[in-house]
């Protein structure tokens, strides 16, 4: 079973709850999210292989370590997904990034993807899948099954806010990844709105409401 790991950083609690009040606005809103998702990166890049190199300072040659191993990939679901990928490429610049649409069929009430487009060497890569909210687990499940069906093997999934029952799903479906989110709500209402949440993520941050 994939890791769930709660980030309960003073910082990120205390920019989460800006998030949730209804008086942010749009351009808040939209930094906060981005300072979230880079201190999230900071803990979810923890476990990067390390290399050593030798590098000259000012002083003497010395061995010192830099990153090695499996390369990034970010991959925001759209559209919320894209607020939090800018957070986490200024940490680590080499990472790519791809993006995967989805909608749900009003009939089947299943996911269905309408767009994706991968680094092509997405196969390769450590990806990241980020989307704020965790609500059903239904999006953020699909996402993952349709990078594995194309090859992927190494995901985390990165949420901002979610519930059990999302959480669940996508432990289910994909016991082999781990989950790194800042915040486990209560509930989902009949909308499948995450209670209390923050709203509609995509509208706070596009200001599409």
């Amino acid at each position: 079973m994939g890791k769930l790991h709660v980030m309960d950083h003073p910082l990120i609690q205390h920019k989460v709850s800006l998030m949730r009040d209804i008086n942010t606005g749009t351009k808040e809103f939209r930094e906060l999210l981005e300072e979230v998702a880079m201190l999230m990166a900071y803990e979810v890049t923890r476990d990067l292989p390390l290399k050593e190199v030798e590098v000259e300072t000012p002083i003497c040659k010395c061995k010192t370590k830099v990153i090695s191993g499996k390369k990034l990939g970010v991959i925001p679901i759209l559209r919320a997904g894209l607020g939090m990928v800018d957070g986490i490429v200024s940490l680590v610049p080499a990472a790519k990034v791809g993006h995967i649409g989805l909608y749900r069929d009003p009939e089947t009430m299943q996911p269905v993807e309408y767009y994706c487009k991968l680094p092509a060497d997405a196969q390769d890569r450590e990806l990241i899948v980020v989307d704020p909210m965790l609500a059903t687990g239904g999006s953020a499940s699909a996402a993952i099954g349709f990078l594995k069906q194309r090859g992927c093997k190494s995901i985390k999934l990165v949420c901002l806010i979610g519930v059990m029952e999302g959480i669940s799903k996508v432990q289910h479906d994909h016991p082999d990844v781990d989950i790194y989110i800042a915040a486990v709500d209560e509930k989902l209402n009949d909308h499948c709105y995450i209670v209390p949440g923050l709203g509609d993520a995509g509208d706070r941050l596009f200001g599409t409401k």
